[in-house]
């Protein structure tokens, strides 16, 4: 799975530079980064929307779509997938509600 998404890290970075016209990635970059936030937003809300309707292959579709997006956003973030990857690192085996307690201000 790593691969996979280190492959399209390395797609999107690419193609954020390209014509627009041409690729998608550079199309929504184009329209900055509250728009690329917004298509995160809503293939969250349809990967939830799939999931309450127990729409199994409309879940794998959307949670694809909600991963291909989040790394357009990391990308015009400068966060590489490693970096995301290392704090999940940092937090297995910790439990979810002493790491919650651990940040400031939650």
């Amino acid at each position: 799975m790593r691969a996979t998404l280190f492959n399209l890290e390395r797609t999107i970075r690419q193609r954020r530079q390209a014509d627009p016209d041409q690729s998608y990635v550079a199309k929504l970059t184009a329209r900055g980064r509250g728009k690329i936030a917004q298509k995160l937003g809503e293939e969250a809300v349809e990967m939830v929307i799939a999931a309450m309707a127990a729409d199994r292959e409309g879940a794998i579709g959307e949670s694809a779509d909600l991963l291909f997006h989040l790394l357009v956003l990391l990308a015009d973030l400068d966060i590489a997938l490693d970096e995301v990857l290392d704090e999940l690192d940092r937090r297995e085996g910790v439990s979810g509600i002493a790491e919650k307690a651990s940040r400031k201000g939650d």
